[in-house]
Protein backbone atom coordinates (compact mmCIF):
# COMPACT_ATOMS: atom_id res chain seq x y z
CA UNK A 1 0.00 0.00 0.00
CA UNK A 2 1.36 3.48 -0.82
CA UNK A 3 2.56 5.85 1.78
CA UNK A 4 -0.75 8.19 1.52
CA UNK A 5 -1.55 11.58 3.57
CA UNK A 6 -3.20 9.50 5.59
CA UNK A 7 0.29 8.11 7.27
CA UNK A 8 1.61 11.52 7.05
CA UNK A 9 -1.64 12.90 9.37
CA UNK A 10 -0.55 10.01 11.62
CA UNK A 11 3.26 10.87 12.20
CA UNK A 12 2.01 14.69 12.01
CA UNK A 13 -0.96 13.78 15.02
CA UNK A 14 2.10 11.83 16.67
CA UNK A 15 4.50 14.47 16.58
CA UNK A 16 2.12 17.11 18.04
CA UNK A 17 1.12 14.30 20.57
CA UNK A 18 4.35 13.36 21.77
CA UNK A 19 6.26 16.48 21.61
CA UNK A 20 4.25 19.41 21.23
CA UNK A 21 1.22 18.57 23.40
CA UNK A 22 0.73 22.00 24.94
CA UNK A 23 1.20 23.50 21.44
CA UNK A 24 -2.06 21.40 20.24
CA UNK A 25 -3.97 21.79 23.12
CA UNK A 26 -4.02 25.45 23.79
CA UNK A 27 -7.27 26.59 23.47
CA UNK A 28 -7.38 30.65 21.81
CA UNK A 29 -5.56 33.42 21.12
CA UNK A 30 -6.95 34.66 24.80
CA UNK A 31 -6.27 31.34 26.44
CA UNK A 32 -2.93 30.58 25.45
CA UNK A 33 -1.63 32.92 27.67
CA UNK A 34 -3.36 31.90 30.64
CA UNK A 35 -1.55 29.04 30.03
CA UNK A 36 2.09 30.82 29.52
CA UNK A 37 1.59 32.24 33.15
CA UNK A 38 1.34 29.02 34.60
CA UNK A 39 4.45 27.82 32.55
CA UNK A 40 6.65 30.90 33.58
CA UNK A 41 5.84 30.50 37.24
CA UNK A 42 6.17 26.95 37.31
CA UNK A 43 9.53 27.78 35.70
CA UNK A 44 10.79 29.90 38.21
CA UNK A 45 10.55 27.88 41.07
CA UNK A 46 11.53 25.08 39.38
CA UNK A 47 14.18 26.53 36.62
CA UNK A 48 14.06 22.81 35.05
CA UNK A 49 12.15 21.20 31.76
CA UNK A 50 11.33 18.09 30.40
CA UNK A 51 13.74 16.35 28.86
CA UNK A 52 11.97 13.56 27.29
CA UNK A 53 9.96 16.82 25.61
CA UNK A 54 11.03 18.24 22.55
CA UNK A 55 9.56 22.26 22.60
CA UNK A 56 8.52 23.98 19.30
CA UNK A 57 11.79 25.77 19.87
CA UNK A 58 14.34 22.97 18.35
CA UNK A 59 11.49 20.66 16.58
CA UNK A 60 10.83 22.52 13.27
CA UNK A 61 14.65 22.17 12.43
CA UNK A 62 13.85 20.34 8.51
CA UNK A 63 11.57 19.96 6.22
CA UNK A 64 10.60 16.60 7.16
CA UNK A 65 9.32 18.43 10.61
CA UNK A 66 7.64 21.05 8.89
CA UNK A 67 5.73 19.06 6.91
CA UNK A 68 4.83 16.48 9.91
CA UNK A 69 3.55 20.48 11.44
CA UNK A 70 1.60 20.73 8.65
CA UNK A 71 0.06 17.45 8.59
CA UNK A 72 -0.85 17.99 12.67
CA UNK A 73 -2.88 20.39 11.31
CA UNK A 74 -4.89 18.88 8.47
CA UNK A 75 -5.40 16.27 11.67
CA UNK A 76 -7.20 18.75 13.32
CA UNK A 77 -9.81 19.60 10.61
CA UNK A 78 -10.80 15.83 11.12
CA UNK A 79 -11.51 16.55 14.45
CA UNK A 80 -13.81 19.98 13.42
CA UNK A 81 -15.51 18.21 10.60
CA UNK A 82 -16.37 15.33 12.73
CA UNK A 83 -19.06 18.08 14.54
CA UNK A 84 -19.67 20.06 12.09
CA UNK A 85 -22.85 19.14 10.60
CA UNK A 86 -24.71 20.50 13.93
CA UNK A 87 -24.17 24.25 13.13
CA UNK A 88 -23.86 24.27 8.91
CA UNK A 89 -26.59 21.41 8.76
CA UNK A 90 -28.91 21.19 11.49
CA UNK A 91 -29.44 25.16 12.10
CA UNK A 92 -31.12 24.85 8.29
CA UNK A 93 -34.30 23.34 6.96
CA UNK A 94 -32.11 20.24 5.80
CA UNK A 95 -32.04 18.35 8.85
CA UNK A 96 -33.23 17.82 12.19
CA UNK A 97 -32.94 14.73 14.60
CA UNK A 98 -34.40 12.21 16.32
CA UNK A 99 -35.47 13.02 19.98
CA UNK A 100 -34.64 10.00 22.25
CA UNK A 101 -36.77 10.33 24.98
CA UNK A 102 -34.46 7.65 27.39
CA UNK A 103 -31.45 9.93 26.72
CA UNK A 104 -31.57 13.73 26.30
CA UNK A 105 -27.60 14.20 26.40
CA UNK A 106 -27.94 16.34 23.43
CA UNK A 107 -30.50 18.91 24.71
CA UNK A 108 -27.87 21.11 25.79
CA UNK A 109 -26.09 20.73 22.26
CA UNK A 110 -27.44 19.31 19.00
CA UNK A 111 -31.04 20.34 20.38
CA UNK A 112 -30.31 23.94 20.83
CA UNK A 113 -28.66 24.14 17.27
CA UNK A 114 -31.70 22.61 15.60
CA UNK A 115 -34.21 24.52 17.85
CA UNK A 116 -32.46 27.87 17.42
CA UNK A 117 -32.40 28.33 21.31
CA UNK A 118 -29.04 28.63 21.74
CA UNK A 119 -27.19 31.59 23.75
CA UNK A 120 -23.67 32.76 24.55
CA UNK A 121 -23.26 30.13 27.25
CA UNK A 122 -24.24 27.55 24.93
CA UNK A 123 -21.16 25.12 25.28
CA UNK A 124 -21.78 24.20 21.31
CA UNK A 125 -20.30 27.96 20.99
CA UNK A 126 -17.44 27.78 23.31
CA UNK A 127 -16.10 24.81 21.27
CA UNK A 128 -16.33 25.75 17.74
CA UNK A 129 -14.22 29.17 19.31
CA UNK A 130 -11.87 26.65 20.98
CA UNK A 131 -10.94 24.19 17.94
CA UNK A 132 -11.03 26.73 15.55
CA UNK A 133 -8.32 29.14 17.47
CA UNK A 134 -6.59 26.69 18.70
CA UNK A 135 -5.86 25.05 15.07
CA UNK A 136 -5.29 28.58 14.17
CA UNK A 137 -2.50 28.59 16.37
CA UNK A 138 -0.72 25.92 15.07
CA UNK A 139 -1.00 27.48 11.27
CA UNK A 140 0.57 30.73 12.82
CA UNK A 141 3.39 28.67 14.46
CA UNK A 142 3.99 26.53 11.75
CA UNK A 143 4.09 29.75 9.31
CA UNK A 144 6.37 31.08 11.38
CA UNK A 145 8.79 28.43 11.59
CA UNK A 146 8.54 28.30 8.01
CA UNK A 147 9.52 31.77 6.93
CA UNK A 148 12.51 31.30 9.62
CA UNK A 149 13.86 27.62 8.24
CA UNK A 150 16.40 27.10 5.61
CA UNK A 151 14.72 25.11 3.65
CA UNK A 152 14.33 24.99 -0.45
CA UNK A 153 13.20 28.02 -1.63
CA UNK A 154 9.97 26.45 -3.56
CA UNK A 155 9.09 23.84 -0.97
CA UNK A 156 8.82 26.61 2.17
CA UNK A 157 6.65 28.85 -0.92
CA UNK A 158 4.37 25.71 -1.26
CA UNK A 159 4.41 24.93 2.85
CA UNK A 160 3.48 28.57 3.09
CA UNK A 161 0.60 28.24 1.06
CA UNK A 162 -0.76 25.42 1.96
CA UNK A 163 -0.85 26.65 5.67
CA UNK A 164 -2.11 29.98 4.19
CA UNK A 165 -4.91 28.12 2.40
CA UNK A 166 -6.27 26.34 5.87
CA UNK A 167 -5.89 29.79 7.30
CA UNK A 168 -8.38 31.12 4.79
CA UNK A 169 -10.44 28.04 5.24
CA UNK A 170 -10.65 28.64 9.49
CA UNK A 171 -11.31 32.61 9.18
CA UNK A 172 -13.78 31.93 6.49
CA UNK A 173 -16.33 29.66 8.85
CA UNK A 174 -15.58 31.82 11.97
CA UNK A 175 -16.54 34.82 10.27
CA UNK A 176 -19.61 32.98 8.85
CA UNK A 177 -20.21 31.98 12.11
CA UNK A 178 -19.35 34.46 14.30
CA UNK A 179 -19.14 37.77 12.10
CA UNK A 180 -16.94 39.59 13.68
CA UNK A 181 -13.95 37.53 15.08
CA UNK A 182 -10.51 38.05 16.71
CA UNK A 183 -8.32 38.50 13.58
CA UNK A 184 -4.73 36.70 14.65
CA UNK A 185 -2.06 36.41 12.19
CA UNK A 186 0.74 36.12 13.83
CA UNK A 187 0.97 34.36 17.44
CA UNK A 188 1.30 36.74 20.23
CA UNK A 189 4.21 36.28 22.22
CA UNK A 190 3.47 38.17 25.85
CA UNK A 191 0.27 38.38 28.19
CA UNK A 192 -0.37 41.58 27.95
CA UNK A 193 -0.49 41.37 24.20
CA UNK A 194 -3.02 38.67 24.28
CA UNK A 195 -5.40 40.45 26.56
CA UNK A 196 -5.31 43.37 24.02
CA UNK A 197 -6.88 41.45 21.71
CA UNK A 198 -10.26 42.38 20.08
CA UNK A 199 -12.94 41.63 17.55
CA UNK A 200 -11.95 42.48 13.94
CA UNK A 201 -14.37 44.08 11.61
CA UNK A 202 -16.08 41.41 9.05
CA UNK A 203 -14.36 43.28 6.29
CA UNK A 204 -10.94 43.12 7.39
CA UNK A 205 -11.20 39.61 8.12
CA UNK A 206 -12.49 38.80 4.31
CA UNK A 207 -9.32 40.99 3.34
CA UNK A 208 -7.18 38.76 4.99
CA UNK A 209 -8.89 35.76 4.12
CA UNK A 210 -8.65 36.98 -0.09
CA UNK A 211 -5.12 38.04 0.88
CA UNK A 212 -4.16 34.09 2.04
CA UNK A 213 -5.61 33.14 -0.54
CA UNK A 214 -3.94 34.82 -3.58
CA UNK A 215 -0.88 34.19 -1.72
CA UNK A 216 -1.56 30.46 -1.94
CA UNK A 217 -2.54 30.55 -5.14
CA UNK A 218 0.71 31.90 -6.13
CA UNK A 219 3.10 28.70 -4.82
CA UNK A 220 -0.20 25.48 -4.83
CA UNK A 221 0.45 23.02 -7.20
CA UNK A 222 -2.33 21.77 -9.83
CA UNK A 223 -2.16 18.47 -8.61
CA UNK A 224 -0.20 17.07 -5.04
CA UNK A 225 1.73 14.17 -5.60
CA UNK A 226 0.41 10.79 -4.44
CA UNK A 227 2.24 10.67 -1.07
CA UNK A 228 0.18 14.12 -0.73
CA UNK A 229 -3.08 13.14 -1.89
CA UNK A 230 -5.45 15.15 -0.18
CA UNK A 231 -3.74 18.57 0.38
CA UNK A 232 -4.81 21.65 -0.70
CA UNK A 233 -4.14 22.63 -4.15
CA UNK A 234 -4.44 25.83 -6.74
CA UNK A 235 -7.89 24.59 -7.19
CA UNK A 236 -8.64 23.86 -3.64
CA UNK A 237 -7.85 27.71 -3.62
CA UNK A 238 -9.91 29.18 -6.38
CA UNK A 239 -12.96 27.51 -5.39
CA UNK A 240 -12.62 28.92 -2.32
CA UNK A 241 -12.05 32.49 -3.09
CA UNK A 242 -14.40 32.13 -5.80
CA UNK A 243 -16.92 31.35 -2.98
CA UNK A 244 -15.70 34.18 -0.70
CA UNK A 245 -16.53 36.51 -4.01
CA UNK A 246 -20.01 35.09 -4.05
CA UNK A 247 -20.55 35.74 -0.43
CA UNK A 248 -19.28 38.97 -0.73
CA UNK A 249 -21.61 39.42 -3.95
CA UNK A 250 -18.35 40.72 -5.76
CA UNK A 251 -19.96 38.53 -8.78
CA UNK A 252 -17.48 40.11 -11.57
CA UNK A 253 -14.65 38.32 -9.48
CA UNK A 254 -16.38 35.44 -8.61
CA UNK A 255 -17.03 34.56 -12.33
CA UNK A 256 -13.44 35.16 -13.07
CA UNK A 257 -11.94 33.53 -10.18
CA UNK A 258 -14.38 30.38 -10.53
CA UNK A 259 -14.03 29.94 -14.60
CA UNK A 260 -9.84 29.63 -13.69
CA UNK A 261 -10.91 26.12 -12.16
CA UNK A 262 -12.89 25.00 -15.31
CA UNK A 263 -9.55 24.81 -17.08
CA UNK A 264 -7.52 22.30 -14.00
CA UNK A 265 -8.74 18.86 -15.41
CA UNK A 266 -11.67 18.38 -12.62
CA UNK A 267 -15.26 16.64 -14.19
CA UNK A 268 -18.20 15.84 -12.92
CA UNK A 269 -18.17 11.66 -12.39
CA UNK A 270 -20.37 9.46 -14.63
CA UNK A 271 -22.52 8.78 -11.70
CA UNK A 272 -23.06 10.59 -8.55
CA UNK A 273 -23.16 7.53 -6.25
CA UNK A 274 -19.49 7.46 -7.22
CA UNK A 275 -18.51 10.81 -5.86
CA UNK A 276 -18.64 9.77 -2.29
CA UNK A 277 -17.63 5.81 -2.86
CA UNK A 278 -14.65 5.28 -0.34
CA UNK A 279 -13.14 3.18 -3.05
CA UNK A 280 -13.19 5.91 -5.66
CA UNK A 281 -12.27 8.97 -3.67
CA UNK A 282 -10.54 11.60 -4.36
CA UNK A 283 -11.87 11.45 -7.53
CA UNK A 284 -12.09 13.12 -10.76
CA UNK A 285 -14.56 15.62 -9.41
CA UNK A 286 -12.68 16.08 -5.57
CA UNK A 287 -11.23 19.15 -5.67
CA UNK A 288 -10.71 19.34 -1.73
CA UNK A 289 -12.18 16.87 1.03
CA UNK A 290 -11.34 16.40 4.48
CA UNK A 291 -9.47 12.66 4.43
CA UNK A 292 -10.41 9.97 6.51
CA UNK A 293 -9.06 6.18 6.58
CA UNK A 294 -11.16 3.67 8.24
CA UNK A 295 -10.69 0.01 8.84
CA UNK A 296 -7.87 0.05 10.58
CA UNK A 297 -6.27 0.94 13.95
CA UNK A 298 -4.55 3.80 13.00
CA UNK A 299 -6.74 6.43 14.71
CA UNK A 300 -7.80 8.43 11.37
CA UNK A 301 -11.23 6.88 10.78
CA UNK A 302 -14.76 8.55 10.21
CA UNK A 303 -18.13 7.34 11.65
CA UNK A 304 -20.49 9.74 10.32
CA UNK A 305 -22.84 7.19 9.54
CA UNK A 306 -22.77 6.22 13.28
CA UNK A 307 -24.08 10.20 14.46
CA UNK A 308 -26.58 10.03 11.13
CA UNK A 309 -28.34 6.87 11.70
CA UNK A 310 -31.78 6.49 13.59
CA UNK A 311 -31.05 5.77 17.37
CA UNK A 312 -32.29 1.90 17.44
CA UNK A 313 -31.76 1.08 13.97
CA UNK A 314 -28.52 -0.82 14.78
CA UNK A 315 -27.25 -3.01 11.87
CA UNK A 316 -29.69 -2.14 9.93
CA UNK A 317 -28.29 0.84 8.79
CA UNK A 318 -24.24 0.45 9.92
CA UNK A 319 -23.99 -3.45 9.40
CA UNK A 320 -23.13 -3.89 12.74
CA UNK A 321 -24.90 -4.69 16.10
CA UNK A 322 -24.64 -1.99 18.07
CA UNK A 323 -26.20 0.32 20.93
CA UNK A 324 -27.96 3.69 20.70
CA UNK A 325 -27.06 5.70 17.61
CA UNK A 326 -26.50 9.06 17.06
CA UNK A 327 -30.11 10.05 15.55
CA UNK A 328 -28.45 13.28 14.51
CA UNK A 329 -28.70 15.23 10.88
CA UNK A 330 -32.19 13.48 9.98
CA UNK A 331 -33.44 14.63 6.56
CA UNK A 332 -36.60 16.89 7.05
CA UNK A 333 -39.78 16.35 5.63
CA UNK A 334 -39.23 19.35 3.55
CA UNK A 335 -35.92 18.07 2.05
CA UNK A 336 -37.31 14.93 1.11
CA UNK A 337 -40.24 16.49 -0.75
CA UNK A 338 -38.08 18.80 -2.32
CA UNK A 339 -36.67 15.94 -4.64
CA UNK A 340 -37.89 16.41 -8.09
CA UNK A 341 -39.54 12.84 -9.38
CA UNK A 342 -36.61 10.88 -11.09
CA UNK A 343 -33.79 12.97 -9.31
CA UNK A 344 -31.17 10.10 -9.20
CA UNK A 345 -29.49 11.82 -5.94
CA UNK A 346 -32.16 11.17 -3.80
CA UNK A 347 -31.32 7.28 -3.40
CA UNK A 348 -27.70 8.14 -2.98
CA UNK A 349 -28.27 10.86 -0.41
CA UNK A 350 -31.14 9.79 2.03
CA UNK A 351 -33.18 6.87 2.72
CA UNK A 352 -36.84 7.39 4.19
CA UNK A 353 -36.53 4.60 6.78
CA UNK A 354 -35.24 1.27 7.50
CA UNK A 355 -36.74 -2.49 7.85
CA UNK A 356 -35.48 -4.20 11.37
CA UNK A 357 -36.49 -7.53 12.15
CA UNK A 358 -39.00 -7.82 9.45
CA UNK A 359 -40.64 -4.08 10.30
CA UNK A 360 -40.20 -1.18 8.37
CA UNK A 361 -39.49 2.03 10.52
CA UNK A 362 -40.51 5.59 8.98
CA UNK A 363 -37.29 7.29 9.68
CA UNK A 364 -35.39 9.00 7.66
CA UNK A 365 -31.12 8.97 7.81
CA UNK A 366 -28.37 10.48 5.70
CA UNK A 367 -27.20 7.44 3.29
CA UNK A 368 -24.58 9.46 1.50
CA UNK A 369 -21.68 8.39 3.47
CA UNK A 370 -22.82 4.96 4.41
CA UNK A 371 -20.77 2.64 2.84
CA UNK A 372 -19.46 -1.18 3.87
CA UNK A 373 -16.67 -1.46 6.44
CA UNK A 374 -14.70 -3.90 8.16
CA UNK A 375 -14.75 -2.64 11.53
CA UNK A 376 -17.39 -1.77 13.64
CA UNK A 377 -17.68 2.45 14.13
CA UNK A 378 -14.00 2.79 11.95
CA UNK A 379 -15.53 3.68 8.51
CA UNK A 380 -13.72 4.82 5.49
CA UNK A 381 -15.85 7.78 4.39
CA UNK A 382 -13.87 11.08 3.24
CA UNK A 383 -16.13 14.51 3.47
CA UNK A 384 -16.01 16.30 1.26
CA UNK A 385 -15.45 20.29 1.00
CA UNK A 386 -15.52 21.37 -3.06
CA UNK A 387 -15.71 19.50 -5.62
CA UNK A 388 -16.66 20.44 -9.61
CA UNK A 389 -20.24 20.32 -9.19
CA UNK A 390 -20.51 22.88 -6.34
CA UNK A 391 -18.18 25.29 -8.95
CA UNK A 392 -20.12 25.11 -11.89
CA UNK A 393 -23.28 25.35 -9.59
CA UNK A 394 -21.54 28.74 -7.84
CA UNK A 395 -20.44 29.93 -11.84
CA UNK A 396 -23.54 29.71 -12.53
CA UNK A 397 -24.49 31.49 -10.00
CA UNK A 398 -23.00 34.57 -10.03
CA UNK A 399 -22.93 34.60 -14.05
CA UNK A 400 -26.53 34.78 -13.85
CA UNK A 401 -26.14 37.56 -10.78
CA UNK A 402 -23.78 39.84 -12.41
CA UNK A 403 -26.33 39.36 -15.42
CA UNK A 404 -24.30 37.69 -17.87
CA UNK A 405 -25.32 35.55 -20.50
CA UNK A 406 -27.91 33.13 -19.48
CA UNK A 407 -27.28 30.68 -22.22
CA UNK A 408 -23.77 30.01 -20.40
CA UNK A 409 -25.12 30.02 -16.83
CA UNK A 410 -28.13 27.58 -17.84
CA UNK A 411 -25.14 25.29 -19.39
CA UNK A 412 -23.61 24.83 -15.99
CA UNK A 413 -26.63 24.26 -13.99
CA UNK A 414 -28.05 21.64 -16.54
CA UNK A 415 -24.51 19.82 -16.66
CA UNK A 416 -25.31 19.28 -12.97
CA UNK A 417 -29.10 18.18 -13.62
CA UNK A 418 -28.23 15.89 -16.57
CA UNK A 419 -26.28 13.80 -14.64
CA UNK A 420 -28.81 13.67 -12.08
CA UNK A 421 -31.42 11.85 -14.64
CA UNK A 422 -33.35 15.78 -15.23
CA UNK A 423 -34.19 17.51 -18.14
CA UNK A 424 -32.14 20.51 -18.78
CA UNK A 425 -34.08 23.83 -17.75
CA UNK A 426 -34.57 26.49 -20.26
CA UNK A 427 -35.83 30.18 -20.96
CA UNK A 428 -35.57 31.49 -16.88
CA UNK A 429 -35.52 35.01 -16.49
CA UNK A 430 -33.01 35.91 -13.99
CA UNK A 431 -35.56 35.68 -10.61
CA UNK A 432 -36.18 32.46 -12.03
CA UNK A 433 -32.95 31.31 -12.71
CA UNK A 434 -31.64 32.04 -8.77
CA UNK A 435 -34.65 30.45 -7.74
CA UNK A 436 -33.39 27.48 -9.92
CA UNK A 437 -29.86 27.75 -8.92
CA UNK A 438 -30.54 27.75 -5.41
CA UNK A 439 -32.67 24.62 -5.41
CA UNK A 440 -29.95 22.50 -7.34
CA UNK A 441 -26.98 23.64 -4.73
CA UNK A 442 -29.98 22.46 -1.94
CA UNK A 443 -30.43 18.85 -3.48
CA UNK A 444 -26.83 18.44 -5.43
CA UNK A 445 -24.98 19.44 -2.27
CA UNK A 446 -27.30 17.80 0.42
CA UNK A 447 -26.10 16.77 3.83
CA UNK A 448 -22.33 18.32 2.58
CA UNK A 449 -22.52 21.39 4.99
CA UNK A 450 -23.43 24.04 2.57
CA UNK A 451 -27.14 24.51 3.57
CA UNK A 452 -27.01 27.08 6.09
CA UNK A 453 -23.93 29.36 4.34
CA UNK A 454 -26.23 29.40 1.35
CA UNK A 455 -29.20 30.48 3.23
CA UNK A 456 -27.55 33.41 4.91
CA UNK A 457 -25.51 34.60 2.06
CA UNK A 458 -28.72 34.50 -0.04
CA UNK A 459 -30.83 36.25 2.32
CA UNK A 460 -30.32 39.17 4.93
CA UNK A 461 -31.12 38.90 8.86
CA UNK A 462 -35.16 39.64 8.22
CA UNK A 463 -35.23 37.07 5.42
CA UNK A 464 -33.91 34.50 7.58
CA UNK A 465 -35.51 34.55 10.19
CA UNK A 466 -38.97 34.58 8.14
CA UNK A 467 -37.74 31.64 6.20
CA UNK A 468 -36.94 29.39 9.48
CA UNK A 469 -39.91 30.28 11.39
CA UNK A 470 -42.19 28.86 8.50
CA UNK A 471 -39.76 26.05 8.42
CA UNK A 472 -40.28 26.13 12.22
CA UNK A 473 -44.13 26.02 11.77
CA UNK A 474 -43.75 23.50 9.28
CA UNK A 475 -42.14 21.17 11.39
CA UNK A 476 -44.12 21.66 14.59
CA UNK A 477 -47.23 20.58 12.78
CA UNK A 478 -45.57 17.59 11.48
CA UNK A 479 -42.26 16.91 12.81
CA UNK A 480 -40.26 14.47 10.44
CA UNK A 481 -39.43 11.94 13.86
CA UNK A 482 -42.15 10.81 16.16
CA UNK A 483 -40.70 12.99 19.56
CA UNK A 484 -41.56 10.02 21.76
CA UNK A 485 -44.33 12.10 23.65
CA UNK A 486 -41.56 14.64 24.03
CA UNK A 487 -43.18 18.19 23.37
CA UNK A 488 -41.86 21.36 21.44
CA UNK A 489 -40.90 23.76 23.95
CA UNK A 490 -42.67 27.23 22.88
CA UNK A 491 -39.34 28.80 22.21
CA UNK A 492 -38.49 25.80 19.89
CA UNK A 493 -37.95 26.98 16.16
CA UNK A 494 -38.88 30.87 16.93
CA UNK A 495 -36.13 32.55 14.99
CA UNK A 496 -35.35 36.45 15.80
CA UNK A 497 -33.05 38.60 13.07
CA UNK A 498 -30.08 38.17 15.57
CA UNK A 499 -29.59 34.66 14.64
CA UNK A 500 -28.28 35.32 11.92
CA UNK A 501 -24.81 34.93 13.35
CA UNK A 502 -23.91 32.98 16.73
CA UNK A 503 -23.32 34.48 20.21
CA UNK A 504 -19.46 34.98 21.28
CA UNK A 505 -18.92 32.10 23.96
CA UNK A 506 -19.37 34.19 27.57
CA UNK A 507 -16.42 32.40 29.03
CA UNK A 508 -14.51 34.04 25.95
CA UNK A 509 -15.98 37.59 26.88
CA UNK A 510 -15.41 36.52 30.91
CA UNK A 511 -11.61 35.82 29.66
CA UNK A 512 -11.35 38.76 28.09
CA UNK A 513 -13.51 42.10 28.44
CA UNK A 514 -12.44 43.78 25.21
CA UNK A 515 -13.96 41.22 23.57
CA UNK A 516 -18.17 42.49 23.15
CA UNK A 517 -20.65 40.16 22.17
CA UNK A 518 -23.27 40.64 19.02
CA UNK A 519 -26.74 42.25 19.56
CA UNK A 520 -29.66 40.66 21.02
CA UNK A 521 -27.83 38.50 22.80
Amino acid sequence: MKHTLYQEHLQGVSKLTSKQTDMKYLLTAVTIFICIIQISCSKSLLEKTDPTRVGTETFFKDETELDQGVNGVYSQLQDITRGAFVYKEMPSDNTTLQINPQNRGGAVGWETLEYATWNSGTGDMAGIWRNYYSTLYNVNNVLEKTANSDIAADIKAQTEGELKFLRAYLYFDLVRYFGDVVLVTQNVKTPDEAFDLIRSSQADVYTQIENDLKDALASLPGNQPAEKTGRATKGAALSMLGEVYLTNKRYPDAVNTLKQVLSLGYSLMPSYADVFDPAKKNNAESIFEIQYQGDNDLGEWSSFEYSFAPYLSGDAVTGYDVGTLGGQNIPTNDIIAAYEPGDLRKNVSLQTGYTKNGVYNAIPYVSKYNHPHTIKGRTNDNWPVYRYADVLLMLAEAINEDGGNGAEALGYLNLVRTRAGLVALAGLDRAAFRTAVLHERRIELAFENHRWFDLKRTKTPAELAAFMNAHGVREKANPTCDRGGVAFNAQDYVYTDNEYVFPIPASEILINSNLTQNSGY
